[in-house]
């Protein structure tokens, strides 16, 4: 169980269940009216600690700097969403649909606030109810502690995307011109003179003869051959943005209300005369 010294503990540390997964982190702790206990705790829960849920804090421990409650985290999550009235305060419908949800006997319950209280909870108006006191006002206290919510404001990392390298094979055509050479006859005569006259002279008179000359041409041959040209790979690079977040979140506030016989003060402390 725990007790009042334990609350400065509780109060902003973390909560977790009965397997050791973080529920949430512990906002308020509910004290019973009549023995003075802790009943709640209530635990801010969701991505940015938008809600709160209500969870049984008499069977929880202290470890450490956190929080145990012997229930699973959903089961926490799941609790139903109750009013907190103007004096903050559990009424007695809202407790009972609490118990519940936890599967903890009404009347078990209150055996268990009697053996404590040595004498019962009183049958008043305020029987049954919890008020909220967040572990900051010791009974007998003749101070008013005023609270306020505060957004905390986190980030989570998704995924957003993927992006892969595919290589597959294009065909292209390519183009390009070369020079190609080739042979062409060309017929050359010569006049008979003292120089060449042996040679002309050196075959028979009058005979048939052939002379054959084999022409040559050059044409383009293509082949091809694979080359590495570069190498590609995929980098991430982290980019900083601004999100702007909004929220709503709760505020005490507390006037001064002074009736004497001179009048009544303002919040300022000065009468009205």
């Amino acid at each position: 169980m725990i007790t009042r010294d334990q609350i400065s503990t509780v109060l902003d540390h973390p909560v977790y269940d009965a397997h050791g997964n973080k529920i949430g982190d512990a906002k308020h702790v509910f004290f019973d009216d009549v023995t003075g206990e802790p009943e709640w705790v209530s635990v801010q829960t969701g991505l940015f600690g938008t809600s709160e849920s209500f969870v049984p804090i008499h069977d929880g421990t202290v470890v450490e700097d956190h929080l145990e409650v012997p229930f699973a985290k959903d089961t926490v999550k799941n609790a139903p969403n109750v009013d907190i009235d103007a004096g903050g305060h559990l009424s007695v419908e809202e407790e009972h649909r609490l118990y519940e949800h936890y599967g903890i006997d009404w009347d078990t319950a209150w055996q268990q606030a009697n053996q404590r209280d040595q004498g019962g909870w009183a049958q008043t108006g305020t029987a049954g109810q919890t008020g909220m006191a967040a572990g900051r006002e010791p009974a007998g206290d003749d101070a008013m502690t005023r609270s306020e919510e505060q957004m905390h404001v986190g980030v989570e990392r998704r995924e957003t995307g993927r992006a892969r390298l595919r290589k597959y094979v294009v065909t292209e055509e390519v183009q390009k011109t070369v020079p190609v050479r080739h042979e062409e006859v060309r017929v050359e005569r010569e006049p008979i003179t003292d120089a060449n006259r042996d040679a002309a002279m050196s075959g028979a008179d009058i005979t048939e003869a052939e002379h054959e000359v084999i022409l040559h041409a050059e044409r383009p041959v293509v082949e091809t051959e694979a080359v590495p040209v570069e190498r590609v790979r995929l980098e991430t690079e982290e980019r900083t943005d601004e999100a702007t977040v909004r929220g709503e979140v709760r505020k005490e506030r507390i006037e001064t209300d002074v009736s004497d016989e001179t009048g009544v003060a303002d919040e300022t402390g000065q009468s009205d005369r």
